[in-house]
This record gives structure tokens, C-alpha cells and sequence, in this order.
């Protein structure tokens, strides 16, 4: 009885079996190539809208222009490719399927040559060119049975099933050490095609080593890490695939690279909003709301959260869309599961709001909360605190006081807060970095200053090379 199902399982992974044009090996490929760009696409826009672009076109143009000078040179140049920086400060770099490849703001400040970018663009192109997405989502499509034909085959993504709808979940594929290798050996060979110095890709791992010591005494986990493994003997692979290959390209750039950084944004930009110990100020809106103490906090693009110590209680603050806060409140209560209790017309720090308590059913039980939606200067925000139903008692005061605290900024010392910023300088004579440090006072500390310059403690800036410090940014301290 089993047998016709096994042999249409078969038929399916050998329809489903291609050559790789950049590799030249056989991959397990049930998503098509058309498939590929819309998902990623669509995985685009949602990538945007969580990161921001970096607001520079000279940077953009800049970023655009050798990755597209990469891939124009690579086995599929006809992919509509898209590089683009995203205004996010970790350390970091991702591709999408179908020729989308995305730098941070945050890598860019720690890379020191053009030929360190083009190392970084060259293995994320190496992620699109060896297919390692797709071929992750075939091997998964295959594991849940997704062996219905007429799934894979349609090109409209709303068919694509609930893989191909994973949206963000695009960017967090982690890929195994053998991709990871492969991607370096491809970004390598886009290098040396582009005539770039191979050995930068060696110094980028030491970038990423760098920060992730520079990172290991936090609990969090070194963003680089969280979609790339741990560099390990990357190293040692690179540098024997180079004396293989015998790459001997030249082009560095780091001047011309080091101007594109002059006055870039360095580390959490506070005008899209900050902490100073349980409060959160937003310049930029003009506003502020005070979380309970205790609660852990993260400020998002989209959201400013609040998590409880013993994560069973929530603090959210989003923009809504609509006209009114009657009206957000509406559309807010009529999904499924959520029960209005009390509610009606506010005034929440002298702004029209509404209020209401509600009841939500959830798979793990009911939650009971606060919400209030609340206008200001032409924006409606929700405030919305919640917690189990059966211990909505304990934390019923801190969450109201909280929905309670958003009000106007008003606070020039809040609204006047700038970023910090690289600034670039070039030494008047041959200096170790602590006499770097005090000759070129930045506001982040020396072991940060000689991490994106490259430079240990017994190591020497060299005379007249341009070298980064960083300026500005300072917060105002609390009363």
C-alpha cells in the first residue's frame, strides 16, 4: 500500500534535484527560482519596516554600487539584486532569497577598508548564489510532507504554504557550518574577481572575533552569532583556500571607505528614543511613559516593551492607525477571542484617550489586561499592559500607573539629545592607542576605540592614516 506514495516521494526529490551553478553540486530544490524572489520580495518589505533604512543616499548609492559591481560578476547576475543599509546598530549582515543582501549601520562602523565591506557582500551574495535558503526550505518542505506538488509549484506567494510565509522568520535561518563555508569561499572568489586584497576577508573574522569577546560578558548573545556560527577555524580555511587559489588582488580602499563613515550614526541612535532607568524619552515624537520597575525593557522599531522580572506581565507601546481613539479601540476589540470590561473616553497626561480593560482567550489560558489608545499630535498610540488573569490583581497599580505615565516631552534636555557619530582624524604622529584615546577624546571607551580601528593596546596608530573616534551623544542624567 505504501508503495505508490514512496514512489511519487521519489519522483518528487529527483524532479527536485539541481545542479548549483555556483558550486557545481546537486541540491535537494523544490522551491523555484521564481519562487525565490518573491519571497524574498515580500521578506523585503517586512525587513524595512523592522530595521529601517540608514537615512544617507551617499552611503546607500555607495553600498549599492559594489555589491551590484559583485554580483554582476557572479554565476547568477540576472537576479534582481538589492543591497541596502539598514539603520540598525549591531553587527551585522543578511541576505534573503532571490538577491537581497542587507548591511547594518553597526557593521559598517567597525569594518575598516572597502575591501572589509566587499568581504562581507561577497558571502552574503554566496548565501543567494549557493541557494542555502531555498535549500533549507526544500529539506523542510520535505521533512513536514510538503510534497504536494501543486503547492510548490504555484508561483503566487499566498500559495506558497506556511513556510513560504514565514516573513522575518527569512532572516533568522541559521546556516550550518558547511553553508557558512561555502558562502566564504564564494565571497572570495567574488573578490578576487572584483581584484580585491583576499587577506581583508581574514580581517573581518577578526572584526567579528573582536566584538564577540567585547560582547561575551552580557547575557545576550552576540548578534553576528544569532544567524552566523561562530567564526571557529574559518580562519584557517580562508587562508589555505587563498594560497590555493593563489587570489592575489590588491585593491584595499580604506581611505575612500573610511569617508563613508565620516558622521555616520554609532551604536543606539536616542533620538528614536531611550532609556534612563525605567523611563523612556522620545525626542523625535515628543513623548515619554515610565515602566514599572523591575521590568526588563527593549526599545523596537515598531514597539517599546516591558517584560516583568518573572516574565507573566507585559508593557507595550505601539502606534495605531486610525482616525480616533474610539475608533482604534473598535478595531482593536473586535478580533477574536478579546472581551472589552470597562471602558470609555480618557484624558491621559491632558491627551484625548480611551480606556478599557478587556479578557483575551488564549491556547495557555486567559489573560486580563489594561489598554488605553491615546492622540497625540496626529498619531494615536496604544499602551497596552497585560498579564494571567489570575494575577492580574498583583499587577493591576503598576500596569495602570504605567498606561498611566505617557504624557508630552517637553524636557529640552531629552529633546535636544543627538547620536553619537564617527569622526574622523588623522594623527599627528605615531601613537599607541591610550595616548590615541586622550589625544582624540571619544565618548565611548578605549577598548571600543581600539576595536574599530583594528589596533590593540601594544599596537601604534600610524602618522597622517585616517583613524575613527567617536563624538557626541552624551545623555542627560536623571533628576
Amino acid at each position: 500500500m505504501h508503495r505508490p506514495s514512496l514512489t511519487a516521494a521519489a519522483l518528487v526529490v529527483a524532479v527536485g534535484c539541481a545542479t548549483n551553478p555556483a558550486t557545481g553540486r546537486k541540491q535537494l530544490m523544490l522551491v523555484s527560482e521564481a519562487q525565490e524572489i518573491a519571497m524574498g520580495k515580500a521578506a523585503d518589505q517586512e525587513a524595512v519596516a523592522a530595521y529601517g533604512l540608514y537615512p544617507d543616499p551617499r552611503v546607500q548609492a555607495y553600498v549599492e554600487r559594489l555589491g551590484k559591481g559583485l554580483a554582476s560578476r557572479s554565476e547568477r547576475p540576472d537576479l534582481p539584486w538589492s543591497f541596502k543599509v539598514v539603520d540598525d546598530p549591531t553587527v551585522n549582515a543578511f541576505a534573503l532569497p532571490g538577491g537581497y543582501v542587507y548591511v547594518t549601520r553597526g557593521i559598517m562602523t567597525h569594518l575598516r577598508s572597502e575591501a572589509e565591506l566587499v568581504a562581507v557582500l561577497g558571502h552574503e551574495i554566496g548565501h543567494v548564489t549557493g541557494r542555502h535558503s531555498a535549500s533549507q526550505m526544500s529539506k523542510q518542505q520535505l521533512a513536514m510532507g510538503g510534497l504536494i506538488v501543486g503547492m510548490v509549484v504555484q508561483p503566487e506567494l499566498q500559495r506558497f504554504g506556511g513556510l513560504a510565509q514565514q516573513g522575518l522568520g527569512l532572516l533568522f535561518l541559521k546556516f550550518g557550518r558547511d553553508d557558512e563555508n561555502e558562502a566564504d569561499e564564494l565571497g572570495l572568489r567574488y573578490m578576487a574577481r572584483q581584484d580585491y586584497d583576499p587577506r581583508e576577508m581574514l580581517e573581518v573574522f577578526g572584526v567579528l572575533d573582536g566584538v564577540t569577546r567585547a560582547q561575551g560578558g552580557s547575557a545576550r548573545m552576540p548578534d553576528w552569532l544569532s544567524t552566523h556560527p561562530s567564526p571557529g577555524n574559518r580562519t584557517t580555511r580562508i587562508q589555505g583556500q587563498i594560497a590555493a587559489t593563489g587570489a592575489s588582488g590588491t585593491l584595499v580602499n580604506r581611505r575612500e571607505y573610511l569617508r563613508q563613515l565620516d558622521g555616520m550614526v554609532f551604536g543606539d541612535n536616542p533620538r528614536e528614543g531611550f532609556f534612563r532607568e525605567n523611563a523612556f524619552y522620545h525626542p523625535d515624537l515628543r513623548f515619554r511613559l515610565v515602566f514599572p520597575r523591575g521590568f526588563k525593557t527593549q526599545n523596537q522599531k515598531q514597539a517599546v516593551v516591558g517584560v516583568s522580572e518573572a516574565q507573566d506581565a507585559i508593557v507595550a507601546l505601539t502606534l495605531a492607525a486610525g482616525a480616533s481613539p474610539e475608533e482604534v479601540a473598535r478595531e482593536f476589540f473586535s478580533q477574536e477571542g478579546l472581551q472589552a470590561d470597562r471602558s470609555g473616553r480618557d484624558t491621559i497626561g491632558g491627551l484625548p484617550a480611551y480606556t478599557a480593560f478587556f479578557e483575551a482567550a488564549t491556547e495557555q489560558g486567559t489573560l486580563r489586561g489594561e489598554v488605553s489608545f491615546v492622540s497625540y499630535d496626529g498619531k494615536i498610540y496604544r499602551i497596552l499592559g497585560y498579564t494571567p488573569a489570575e494575577r492580574f490583581a498583583s499587577y493591576q497599580n503598576a500596569l495602570a500607573a504605567s498606561l498611566r505615565s505617557f504624557g508630552r516631552l517637553t524636557d529640552p534636555r531629552y529633546l535636544d539629545v543627538q547620536p553619537k557619530r564617527i569622526a574622523l582624524v588623522n594623527p599627528e604622529r605615531q601613537m599607541a592607542l591610550p595616548e590615541f584615546a586622550r589625544s582624540y577624546p571619544s565618548t565611548v571607551d578605549v577598548e571600543t576605540i581600539g576595536l574599530i580601528n583594528g589596533v590593540a593596546a601594544n599596537q601604534m596608530f600610524a602618522r597622517g592614516e585616517l583613524a575613527k573616534r567617536v563624538v557626541g551623544g552624551r545623555l542627560p542624567d536623571q533628576h
